[in-house]
C-alpha cells in the first residue's frame, strides 16, 4: 500500500495560501518600486528646474520659487507614500514568512511520517520473511523427520528380513 499523508489537504491549502501571499508581496514590492520611481522623477524635475532657473529671466524667479516649493511638497508626499508602501511590504513579507514556516513544519511532519511508514513496511516485510523462514524450516524439518522415519523403516525391514 503506497504512502498516504493524512494531512495532505492541509499541506496543499497552506501551500496555496503561501503562493497567494507571494503574489501579494510581489504587488507590494511593485508599489514600492513605483513610489521610488515617482520620487526619482520628482527629484529629476527639481534638478532640471534649478538648472533652468539659472538661465531664466530674473522676472521669472518668483514663479520658479513657487514651482520649486510645490515640487518639494510633492517630494515630501511621495516620500510618505513610499514609506507607507514600504510598511505594507514589510507587513506582507512578515505574513509570507509565517506561511512559509507553516508549510515547512507540515513538510517536515510529512517526511517524518513517510520515514515511519517505510520503517513499518520494512518491519512487516521482515516479519513476513521471518514467518516464511520459520514455515520453511518447519516444513524441511518435517520432511527430514519423514525421510529419517522412512530410512529407519527400510532398515528395520532389511534387518527384520535377514
Amino acid at each position: 500500500m503506497p504512502f498516504r499523508y493524512r494531512l495532505q489537504k492541509v499541506l496543499e491549502f497552506r501551500i496555496r495560501k503561501k503562493e497567494e501571499q507571494l503574489l501579494v508581496v510581489q504587488k507590494a514590492q511593485q508599489a514600492v518600486f513605483i513610489a521610488e520611481e515617482n520620487i526619482r522623477k520628482n527629484d529629476e524635475e527639481i534638478r532640471t528646474t534649478k538648472i533652468n532657473m539659472r538661465h531664466a529671466d530674473p522676472m521669472m524667479y518668483d514663479t520658479y520659487d513657487k514651482y520649486l516649493i510645490h515640487l518639494w511638497e510633492k517630494a515630501e508626499k511621495l516620500e510618505e507614500i513610499r514609506k507607507e508602501a514600504q510598511r505594507v511590504l514589510d507587513d506582507e513579507k512578515a505574513k509570507l514568512v509565517k506561511l512559509e514556516q507553516g508549510v515547512k513544519v507540515l513538510e517536515k511532519h510529512k517526511e517524518k511520517s513517510r520515514e515511519i511508514y517505510i520503517a513499518e513496511e520494512k518491519a512487516a516485510e521482515l516479519k513476513q520473511y521471518s514467518e516464511l523462514g520459520v514455515t520453511r524450516y518447519f516444513r524441511q524439518s518435517q520432511e527430514r523427520a519423514e525421510e529419517e522415519a522412512e530410512i529407519l523403516k527400510q532398515l528395520e525391514e532389511i534387518d527384520g528380513g535377514s
